[in-house]
């Protein structure tokens, strides 16, 4: 069991706790986390998160390339498979649309990835 995270911040219940997820929703909260933390960020667990981050810096042909790279290499470690990666940028705004299957259930997530100028 894992606890919602949005923005930062643990989802409340309404009842004075957090939000709690688990199955399916656990392993799609835990990948969501681990897309948009960068990765290198916690200097004891330096394979934690994504490169995402960086997609900014890549040149406009790389970027769908280099976001399967990003994504395969930040879940690399949880038990399900990447099926499909579609990176959506609407001027200049992006995210990044992230097809899994875990345990022969297909899941789907979204991840806001800001400035792709």
């Amino acid at each position: 069991m894992a606890l919602i995270l949005r923005e930062g911040d643990y989802v409340p219940d309404g009842k004075g706790g957090f939000q709690s997820a688990q199955g399916a929703q656990e392993v799609l909260e835990r990948a969501l986390w681990k897309l948009t933390v960068r990765r290198g960020s916690f200097p004891f667990l330096p394979e934690l998160g994504s490169q995402l981050h960086l997609l900014g810096r890549a040149a406009p042909a790389q970027r769908q390339a280099l976001a399967e790279q990003y994504v395969v290499q930040a879940l690399a470690d949880e038990e399900l498979t990447v099926t499909g990666v579609e990176l959506c940028q609407e001027g200049e705004q992006g995210s990044l649309t992230v097809s899994l299957d875990w345990q022969g259930q297909s899941l789907e997530l979204t991840v806001g990835l800001g400035g792709l100028t």
